[in-house]
């Protein structure tokens, strides 16, 4: 096994140096994920005028904001889950 000099071990550290932070940034900008937020921002807004709606539907009002509750719960462990 061959040893490194030193030369060829300050060029591999300062490699390093240049790629991890590189590789920091790309991975916390792919993690930043536009449809979600906007996603979330919609469910949000759905929640917010189920619950204006008068509650004689049948149950169904109530259930649509049950759905809606879980979908923003999703949504949020999906961001979450990204790096987000």
């Amino acid at each position: 096994m061959s040893t490194l000099s030193r030369r060829s071990a300050g060029k591999l550290i300062a490699a390093g140096a240049v790629t991890l932070p590189a590789l920091a940034v790309s991975q916390s900008a792919a993690a930043f994920e536009p449809n979600m937020q906007n996603a979330l921002q919609a469910l949000e807004s759905a929640h917010d005028w189920l619950q204006r709606a008068t509650p004689n539907k049948g149950g169904h009002r109530e259930r649509a904001l049950r759905f809606v509750e879980q979908a923003i719960n999703e949504v949020r462990n999906g961001i979450a889950f990204s790096g987000g």
